[in-house]
């Protein structure tokens, strides 16, 4: 994904008293945006303009604080939509140009609005940056590529980036009946490198959620846990399929590579198609030149019985290349020779030398194509390869990722002149769908991910595709909403992925000041992966992360704080300050939360019971593991191990609180959870 921060400096102003946020662009992603931010409850205005005749979201209509139809470049359409008060702008009308132009007219009539602004142009939006301040641009064709991509991997992972120089994964681990965690608690499954996201059984019809799992719940067959984990290092061969087992034979793999060979030998010839009028041509005097050197070496042989078959041979074989005069004149005279044998000399000499031209046609042919070398010599993938349908912009963005997790691929044109100047790595296939998709060996592969702009032919791959192989992986690329709601119904097995209904989670997230460093998609929901500063007056600043944790709805996986190195994968019993970072995963209701504040208190309904301490150390090492995850001052859990047995006078999430159980265990002292809304919990 490329995603331009250009926030690269921390920009300090005061926000507006009306929290308005203005949209240029009501086409598809400008309408996705729009719904996205009213999720946050703020006013929000929108300038388009042509009036649209339809509506994408039948209700968006609702959401507008007001809409204004002009030119959004204009100042008179500016001023219309309070400029002046407008906390953010998202500038996301197709056309660049626009895009930027606006941005400058914002600029010029408010220095402190926050531009999100809907850019391929990376070197553009970067020096844009440093001269307008407060602006971010996003590629919305590059933006959900990862989705794309990781979509069609066909396997657990959901979720790849980068964080703090290592590489972080989210996985979705469906647990059969021997798998080595059934039959452990989540919390066990955790450790310094994993985190657990989620968890759902398999007889509950409920997408899995953010946040949404029992740190005590015991595992079984059929469930699915989507966890988080850190790598030093990247190792792409753990997604390509099928894996080598090290237990074979060199006969095995000697076998294996003959019969590879044979097998590219054999695709290079069948790639010479005899339909063209040349080729066939080609052929044709190939075997008719083989017959007349084999009858010319007999001829001459028999008619000069003093020479040897060779020399016949060597005689015949000049004579095909155009050597007619100095092959007779160094022989004899040629009144000497027999008509009928100097009349088949000639012959040989006009047949061979048509046989030279057409082989320069072809040699020229070939090397004016200027792709001999590399895509014709490309075989299609036979088994166990992606297949990408539609080479735009998109589709090509998609294959190198997926190279760089090690796939076989192949791609589908009907670009004939992309075809002939594609300088990849990747065969491609050119035609129609009917005619290119048998080609692909659609029932030996992996995934099929299509991606092309036209969504009717999007719609028609898919249904071949779905007749040629319904149990192939297909993940395909929407733009409008109503087409991705009818297509999910109509293939439920296939993964339909909305382009502006993902990305414009991250438009409205960025909005609000946030650096969105990637995105994945969990069920239905956009996770974002989120950078927060903490500034003087943010929601979060004084609170634990676990307040913010279970409070918010989000997964906190770096902490930095000022001077010190960043901690990834966090406890919760870390307390917030200015001047700190945060990254995270949230959805856009946990960064509404977090915006508006709102902490669901409701969940804090958990008290720990302490019992008893085993020794006389304990009750000191147990006070200072009291205040330091659940938050409270010293002296009062010195107070709570002082008069044991005692309830802890503060509530507590349930994670937190039984996080607290075991750290108590741990220093001796005994202690359980009990909850106002559920039966004691030990």
């Amino acid at each position: 994904m490329s995603v331009q921060d250009i926030n690269n400096t921390s920009y300090n102003y005061s926000a507006p008293q009306l929290d308005h946020f203005l949209v240029c662009g009501l086409g598809s992603l400008g309408q996705h945006c729009v719904k996205a931010l009213a999720e946050f409850g703020v006013k929000v205005i929108a300038i388009e303009q042509i009036s649209p005749v339809s509506w994408e979201i039948n209700f968006l209509p609702n959401l507008l604080e007001s809409l204004i139809i002009g030119d959004c470049r204009q100042k008179d359409s500016l001023k219309q939509a309070q400029i002046q008060q407008c906390r953010a702008a998202l500038i996301v009308t197709s056309n660049e140009q626009i895009n930027i132009e606006t941005a400058l007219a914002i600029r010029q009539n408010n220095s402190q609005t926050r531009l999100v602004v809907r850019s391929g142009k990376s070197n553009l939006n970067q020096l844009l940056s440093y001269q307008l301040g407060n602006f971010i641009a996003f590629d919305c064709t590059e933006l959900p590529t990862s989705a794309f991509a990781l979509a069609a991997l066909g396997t657990e992972i959901l979720g790849l980036f980068k964080l703090n120089g290592k590489v972080a994964q989210v996985y979705q681990r469906y647990l059969q009946t021997k798998d080595a965690w059934c039959d452990r608690y989540l919390v066990e499954l955790e450790t310094h490198n994993r985190k657990i996201l989620a968890h759902y059984r398999s007889n509950h019809n409920l997408a899995p959620a953010l946040g949404k799992w029992n740190p005590n719940e015991l595992m079984i067959a059929g469930d699915t846990v989507i966890y988080l984990e850190i790598d030093a290092e990247f190792n792409p061969y753990n997604f390509c399929l099928p894996r080598i087992s090290p237990t074979r034979n060199n006969q095995t793999k000697s076998w294996q590579f003959l019969r590879s060979s044979v097998q590219k030998i054999f695709n290079i010839v069948r790639r010479f198609n005899l339909r063209q009028q040349i080729r066939r041509l080609a052929l044709v005097y190939l075997v008719i030149v083989l017959l007349l050197l084999i009858i010319g070496t007999l001829l001459f042989n028999w008619y000069y019985p003093e020479i040897t078959l060779l020399s016949a041979f060597l005689a015949t074989a000049i004579l095909l290349l155009g050597g007619y005069g100095d092959l007779f004149s160094e022989l004899e005279d040629i009144t000497l020779i027999p008509w009928w044998l100097r009349l088949f000399s000639l012959g040989l000499t006009v047949v061979g030398t048509a046989f030279v031209g057409v082989l320069y046609a072809l040699l020229t042919e070939a090397l004016l194509s200027s792709r001999l070398f590399l895509q014709q010599r490309l075989p299609i993938p036979q088994k166990y390869h992606v297949v990408i349908v539609g080479m735009g912009r998109v589709g090509q963005k998609v294959a190198q990722l997926l190279q760089q997790f090690k796939q076989s691929l192949v791609g589908i044109t009907e670009n004939c002149d992309f075809y002939q100047q594609y300088s990849g790595e990747i065969p491609l296939i050119l035609g129609k769908l009917t005619q290119a998709l048998p080609q692909a060996h659609l029932k030996q592969a992996k995934s099929v991910v299509i991606v092309t702009d036209d969504e009717i032919l999007n719609l028609e791959a898919a249904l071949m595709i779905q007749q040629i192989n319904p149990k192939l992986n297909l993940v395909i690329r929407t733009s409008g909403l109503r087409l991705c709601e009818h297509l999910s119904e109509l293939l439920p097995e296939a993964q339909v992925l909305g382009v502006y209904a993902v990305t414009a989670a991250a438009f409205a997230g960025a909005a609000f000041g946030e650096n969105i460093l990637n995105l994945f998609r969990l069920g239905k929901d956009t996770v974002l992966v989120t950078e927060y500063d903490i500034e003087t007056g943010d929601t979060l600043n004084g609170l634990l992360l676990a307040d913010i944790t279970y409070g918010y709805g989000v997964t906190p996986i770096l902490y930095h704080k000022q001077h010190q190195d960043p901690i990834l994968l966090p406890y919760d019993d870390f307390r917030l300050h200015i001047g700190e970072k945060l990254v995270f995963l949230a959805t856009i209701e946990g960064l509404r939360r977090i915006e508006q504040g709102n902490l669901n208190l409701a969940l804090k309904c958990w008290q720990v019971i302490v019992e008893k301490a085993l020794t006389t150390d304990a009750i000191f090492e147990g006070a200072n593991v009291i205040s330091r995850i659940s938050g409270c001052n010293l002296a009062l859990a010195r107070t709570t191990m002082d008069n044991l047995p005692q309830t802890l006078s503060i509530p507590l999430y349930q994670y937190q609180a039984q996080r607290l159980v075991r750290e108590l265990r741990k220093v001796l002292v005994i202690a359980h959870v009990h909850s106002n809304h559920s039966s004691t919990n030990h």
